[in-house]
């Protein structure tokens, strides 16, 4: 039988908390992390292409990323191990949400994932060390269409629960908003 799956809106409707069934006994637990039937039987249209793991010290800070339209990426984020503090940040031209962000804990314990569709900037911090975070993927990774946004723009104004102690040269250098690449648009 399959595990029940949940999808509730956050404070920018886009974006995604799932929660999926876990059944947990003596062992530990077991969770049907993904099932294309469950998933598009509660109204989910995406279509995955890759999946990705990464494995983050704490302190380690991942993004602001995204890629260009045609190449835009939804991804379904979930930590394996460790804990996180992931975002979103809306960069789709005309939405009332227009660089607002929302974040979220994500911890290898507490059965979440978020929905990141495609028109976001997506990161996180790693709020433990030894951190592991799985991500499916609505498209494959494009150099040509990478892009960044910068984690300390003063405009979007992400409050990070810690300090970044771990940013690579590209993500310290990349732009703010009003500097950015973005060629989304909302509804479109």
């Amino acid at each position: 039988m399959p595990m029940p799956v949940e999808f509730s809106p956050t404070e920018i409707e886009a974006v995604q908390v799932v929660k999926c069934g876990l059944s947990r006994d003596d062992r530990g637990f077991f969770s049907e992390s993904y099932s294309d039937v469950v998933w598009r039987n509660r109204g989910f249209e995406g279509i995955f292409r890759q999946d990705n793991i990464s494995l983050s010290h704490k302190g380690a800070l991942r993004g602001m990323h995204y890629q260009l339209n045609p190449d835009a990426m939804g991804k379904l984020v979930r930590v394996i191990a460790g804990a996180i503090f992931d975002v979103a940040v809306d960069l789709r031209q005309g939405s009332p949400d227009f660089g607002k962000w929302v974040g979220r804990e994500l911890t290898g314990g507490n059965g979440l994932a978020i929905w990141v569709p495609a028109g976001f900037a997506h990161g996180f911090i790693a709020l433990q060390d030894a951190t592991y975070v799985y991500y499916k993927c609505t498209a494959v990774h494009a150099p040509e269409s990478e892009r960044s946004l910068s984690y300390k723009c003063p405009r979007v104004a992400i409050e990070w629960p810690i300090a970044p102690a771990i940013v690579s040269a590209k993500d310290e250098a990349a732009p703010i908003l009003d500097d950015a690449d973005i060629n989304f648009v909302f509804g479109g």
